[in-house]
């Protein structure tokens, strides 16, 4: 319609051809914008669902006990995952912690391999070593998964270093919990990381509970963006409902790191379980249960896009069709990978060689033991 009003304001005027053509690209790189817009709008969407069905399937497999160890997931919290994995590029660094399945999957690891970690299998990212908590995968430049509040900050803050040293153009991304921006590392991590211009953004995905702590009740400044205030550090929140503006944000602070400007980013979300799969969330009201109900980032998002002509039920159907055999494909791809050898639990534990690295199982003694003293009636050869 727009290119139809331009032509008909131009007729009587009678362009030269040029200045036609010229109008013509013009409306051609609109409409190729507006699409290429559409289609990664439904590239969000899609990537949320996948999201959101990897994890309550691991939740299933968890209670079926095919899953060992500690499971934390990332359900409520999609829109957040997707909008800030998109902002990076591949060669960008991401060090997370524990809620880490749907980062894996952005980053572009083989849901099966993610899934065959959960089961703890040979084909896992971490060759089954890891679990649910410590992915590692050096190719999609995911550096951990890790295990530890706030133990992934000072390693972020040290690769920044790195990529600093050695004048690159990569940028760090570390996400951390609410509830890790009370401890010491992230003070210290976010110091060192202002006073010598280092490119990572610092991201609080910020779900409301520490645990089953309110933010309220355990940070005198709730407003935990404003803490880069201390460091002279920019920092911003956005809404962890909307990918688009999850997006925008992250690519904002991602484009200031990368030109030596550190960065801290809020982002506000909920997460629609507990802490971690074994979690009854029992401390959170009926009235609470009940507003998250309305609150689900993909049913929200999935509403917009339809009103506005974007996605429809037909292709709604379709990616849940998609996504339900992807997931299915990747439970069923755990299962039949093997178990590790026992042999192979020390493989990995440095990237090169170390000397003396101790190799020893739980239950064997740290040194050989020593012989017993020989008495002297076993010397005579005399029987006790």
């Amino acid at each position: 319609m727009a290119t139809q009003a331009r032509q008909r304001r131009s007729a009587p005027q009678a362009p030269p051809a040029e200045s036609a053509q010229s109008a013509a690209v013009e409306s051609d790189a609109v409409q190729n914008a507006s699409a290429d817009r559409d289609g990664q709008l439904r590239e969000f969407y899609r990537d949320m669902v996948l999201v959101r069905r990897f994890e309550e399937r691991a939740a299933r497999a968890y209670t079926e006990a095919l899953v060992g160890g500690y499971c934390h997931l990332n359900l409520g919290e999609e829109a957040a995952v997707v909008g800030l994995m998109a902002a990076l590029n591949p060669t960008d660094y991401l060090f997370t912690n524990y809620r880490e399945h749907g980062y894996a999957l952005m980053r572009g690891i083989d849901q099966n391999r993610v899934m065959a970690e959960l089961y703890g299998r040979v084909d896992g990212v971490s060759k089954g070593w890891g679990g649910s908590m410590h992915m590692f995968d050096v190719t999609h430049r995911l550096l951990g998964g890790y295990g530890i509040v706030g133990g992934q900050l000072p390693l972020a803050t040290g690769a920044a270093l790195a990529i600093d040293y050695r004048d690159g153009d990569e940028v760090v991304m570390c996400t951390l919990g609410d509830g890790t921006t009370a401890i010491g590392a992230f003070h210290e991590s976010l110091n060192i990381a202002a006073l010598w211009n280092l490119p990572i953004v610092f991201v609080i995905i910020n779900n409301g509970l520490g645990m089953g702590t309110t933010v309220a009740k355990s940070s005198a400044e709730p407003d935990l963006y404003k803490r880069a205030a201390a460091y002279r550090m920019e920092s911003a929140r956005v809404d962890g409902f909307d990918p688009v503006a999850v997006h925008d944000a992250a690519a904002k602070a991602v484009a200031a790191a990368r030109g030596g400007q550190p960065y801290l980013l809020e982002v506000v979300t909920e997460r629609l379980r507990g802490h971690s799969v074994v979690d009854p969330a029992k401390y959170r009201s009926a009235a609470e249960v009940e507003r998250l109900k309305h609150e689900d980032p993909i049913q929200l998002f999935g509403a917009k896009l339809t009103a506005n002509g974007i996605l429809d039920p037909d292709m709604i159907a379709a990616i849940e069709k998609e996504v339900a055999g992807l997931v299915t494909a990747a439970a069923d791809f755990a299962a039949g990978s093997p178990h590790p050898e026992v042999a192979t639990l020390f493989d990995y534990t440095y990237a090169t060689p170390v000397p003396n690295d101790s190799r020893r199982l739980p239950g064997e003694p740290l040194f050989e033991p020593l012989p017993l003293p020989e008495t002297a009636a076993a010397a005579a050869g005399v029987n006790p």
